[in-house]
């Protein structure tokens, strides 16, 4: 090689590595952030519009994106539903349940479209990128204020201490009630921190004296907002022998 063809190919790679690094910077800068609550952009504008589209072709007959009127998808019926659930909850139930007649009938694409529109038409923001359900999963429903209270009626799960006050039984140091779609004892129900309030346990038909100062899980529907007026109980099972 002569001198100025080395000369000339010296320059080229520096040239080169130049725009590479350029590229790499940029591609840095425009990289999206990663998306962790449900107010962080989970979806975008255009997928919200196809899923109106296919929303007025298949399912307006059915429900409404308003917060009233016939099956709404929005306002206190979609919060009440979906707090404490999580994106992928949302996608499953409308991907096993919708158009109705013939679930499960549709693309994931454009079932993400739909969980996109019910997204936006609850006030949650759009952001850069299309919604991906596998992406967005795990991301939990929760009101903008962080608000948790779950509506009468909700399906929960409680850790505490079984006490009794007259007649009924009691949950002290209850943990927040959590919404669940199952039963049965988790892994940590037995060393969780407890939490500060005491709940009444309503409808009791079984026999629990020998577990009062017991650390239990109950399970049952809220009577009133965040289980004001006690729990309906499904179950009761013990956790641990000591509690706190």
């Amino acid at each position: 090689m002569t001198r100025s063809s080395f000369f000339l190919a010296a320059v080229i790679a520096a040239v080169m590595g130049t725009v590479a690094g350029q590229v790499g910077v940029a591609g840095a800068q425009t990289a999206p952030a990663k998306n962790n609550t449900l107010w962080d952009g989970l979806y975008s504008d255009d997928q919200a519009s196809r899923g109106n589209a296919v929303f007025n072709a298949t399912c307006a007959n059915c429900h409404t994106l308003d917060a009233e009127g016939n099956r709404p998808l929005s306002g206190k019926k979609f919060w009440d539903s979906y707090t404490q659930k999580t994106v992928g909850d949302l996608f499953t139930f409308i991907q096993k349940n919708m158009p109705n007649g013939n679930p499960g009938s549709l693309s994931e694409k454009t079932y993400a479209d739909l969980v996109a529109l019910v997204l936006k038409s609850n006030g949650i923001p759009a952001g850069m990128t299309d919604l991906v359900p596998s992406a967005v999963a795990a991301i939990p429903i929760i009101p903008k204020d962080g608000s948790t209270e779950l509506p009468a009626g909700a399906l929960v799960r409680i850790v505490g201490c079984l006490a009794k006050n007259g007649p009924d039984f009691v949950l002290t140091s209850a943990t927040p009630p959590q919404r669940t779609d199952k039963s049965g004892i988790a892994p940590d129900d037995a060393t969780r921190p407890l939490g500060e309030k005491s709940i009444a346990l309503k409808f009791v038909f079984t026999k629990l004296d020998a577990d009062i100062g017991k650390r239990v899980l109950a399970t049952g529907l809220l009577i009133g907002v965040g289980g004001i007026n006690g729990l309906n109980v499904s179950t009761v099972t013990k956790v641990a022998d000591s509690c706190p």
